[in-house]
């Protein structure tokens, strides 16, 4: 018999010394994901405060559907402003602002996406991340911070993430881009919340080649002709997952 069986004093003292220990674990625990989520905001710039205040504002005044089916990212779905009227009849709402990265629809999400209690997010990230520098890594790994986010906070919520576009603007890293997709491809295989929307086929032609005719001249954002591409790729997707989901 070994001597902390053997003496009361000290069996209550090997139990009290167990106790502190899991509960200090259990507090490390809880706070692992704050502190990552201080340490992202801490190490990148945030911007677009501005917006969201609006976006806050708004809300006050005419609250979006609750359960409905959220757009949220970057400037390629903050200009996609007729979303919709073309997704319809499916219960739309945008919240995409700026030039948005992935840390910052992070630093945000609290105050415009948890909120609204989505059953469908539909998210758009990353382009600014390549431009920024950053690598296929460490893109992926805020966006797999924000699914799951998202799958704590809303567990029955589904996020179908759309694909990085390889557009002619970031041409030099388009391996980047598809390691990135890749990536976020193989997670959606494999999570039943998440799935992977790529609308990269509508912007290329039979060769290959960027359709020059649907960008802008900054070779990054679009003309409205291709956000009618991409409504005949998502739009169906959508309405096959809502229906599912609403039965």
């Amino acid at each position: 018999m070994s001597r902390v069986s053997a003496h009361p004093a000290a069996r209550r003292a090997f139990h009290v010394i167990i106790v502190t220990i899991v509960a200090l674990s259990a507090i490390a625990f809880r706070t692992v994901r704050p502190v990552e989520a201080q340490a992202t905001a801490a190490t990148h710039d945030v911007r677009f405060a501005d917006q969201i205040a609006a976006f806050l504002d708004a809300d006050k005044k005419a609250p979006p559907p609750q359960q409905a089916i959220l757009f949220i990212g970057s400037s390629i779905f903050r200009q996609w402003t007729n979303v919709e009227e073309q997704m319809a009849p499916l219960p739309v709402f945008n919240r995409a602002f700026g030039g948005s990265r992935t840390w910052e629809v992070l630093h945000y999400m609290d105050q415009i996406v948890l909120p609204y209690h989505p059953r469908i997010i539909v998210y758009y990230t990353g382009s600014n991340d390549v431009n920024a520098g950053e690598p296929a890594a460490a893109i992926t790994g805020r966006i797999k911070e924000f699914i799951a986010r998202v799958h704590t906070a809303l567990p029955g919520t589904r996020v179908y993430f759309v694909a990085i576009n390889k557009s002619p603007d970031k041409r030099a890293r388009w391996d980047v881009v598809e390691a990135a997709n890749a990536e976020m491809k193989a997670m959606a295989a494999t999570t039943p919340y998440v799935k992977f929307i790529d609308m990269n086929p509508a912007i290329f032609d039979s060769k290959g080649e960027p359709r020059m005719d649907l960008y802008r001249e900054d070779g990054l954002h679009f003309y409205p002709p291709a956000y009618v591409e991409f409504t005949k790729i998502v739009k169906p997707v959508l309405t096959a997952a809502w229906r599912e989901m609403s039965h």
